[in-house]
């Protein structure tokens, strides 16, 4: 899959961890990392989390929002994120 930069987000609404709303409307002006994958607690998937979480200071400073999303409902992401100790939000 081709990495997109400075690509405009379509017109969306949707929740993530900790009761966080996101839109496309929410970030604006702000450099924002999404990462899409599959399905929480499956070995590809925790990998790719685990790697997001262990460079998470440097999205922080280079001024990056991380958010994780995925087809999983918020109690499934809410144990992942738990379980793996990850600083971001997981948008379901």
């Amino acid at each position: 899959m081709a990495i997109v930069v400075n690509k405009p987000l379509p017109e969306f609404e949707a929740n993530a961890t900790n009761g966080v709303k996101v839109t496309n409307t929410s970030h604006i002006g702000r450099v924002v990392v999404l990462y899409f994958y599959p399905k929480d607690n499956t070995p590809g998937c925790t990998t790719e989390a685990l790697q997001f979480r262990d460079k998470f200071d440097e999205f922080v400073a280079a001024g990056a929002t991380v958010f994780g999303v995925s087809r999983d409902n918020m109690r499934s992401h809410e144990d992942f994120k738990s379980k793996l100790e990850l600083q971001f939000e997981l948008i379901a």
